[in-house]
């Protein structure tokens, strides 16, 4: 399985896309502005077709071709926390975020926490980690040793907990709770910046410590 990161949009926004060349299929995870165009060649030239979308959270710099992604026949996959920032995007942009005219989306399988999925051969636990967004989620796979966590946790740093739905209690109960319990060496892919790892954050990371 390879990984490829872009940093896009005006909040340098992470989307990962997962390819899969022996099965010749991806996973695409959070769309910010311009994944459509980027993601093109890289499916194109390792001949894979996107198969699914996965969303970390309801935030419009995540979702913004969401459902550019989702008319190409991909179905999506989220919380139902977020369900009504997806469909309307422009709550963001009312209190946090100016008002791009994002396309609203849908959610075409909810997940919640527990959860497990099985996609490209890879099972993927779902972890509900609010805080940073009613319905923020990682995606954790174990056999690829990583760990997608959206906002909730950065390099050095955690996701803002001040914007509708945030609660700075429930963001720290989910970084120490949900992802610091994952094995030490698990990769961290976070929504914005640069990768890291559990043992890393949990030792240094300065707002919370394992």
């Amino acid at each position: 399985m390879e990984i490829k990161v872009f940093e896009l949009g005006e909040f340098a926004t992470n989307a990962y896309l997962l390819l899969d060349k022996q099965l010749g299929e991806a996973i695409l995870i959070d769309a910010p502005e311009g994944t459509t165009k980027v993601i093109k060649s890289h499916l194109e030239t390792s001949h894979c077709t996107l198969k699914h979308i996965l969303i970390t959270h309801g935030h419009w710099d995540h979702t913004f071709e969401m459902e550019n992604i989702r008319k190409l026949g991909v179905p999506s996959y989220a919380h139902t926390g977020d369900q009504s920032l997806i469909e309307n995007p422009a709550i963001m942009s009312a209190v946090a975020m100016r008002d791009l005219g994002v396309a609203p989306s849908k959610i075409d399988h909810t997940l919640t926490d527990g959860d497990e999925i099985y996609l490209l051969n890879q099972t993927i636990r779902i972890l509900h980690v609010p805080g940073h967004s009613r319905g923020n989620i990682a995606f954790y796979f174990p056999k690829l040793n990583c760990v997608f966590p959206g906002d909730a946790l950065f390099a050095g740093s955690i996701g803002r907990f001040d914007l509708p739905g945030g609660s700075k209690e429930q963001l720290f109960q989910s970084i120490k709770e949900k992802l610091y319990t994952l094995p030490d060496e698990t990769i961290v892919y976070p929504g914005h910046g640069p990768k890291t790892t559990i043992g890393h954050e949990k030792k240094f990371n300065n707002f919370v410590r394992g």
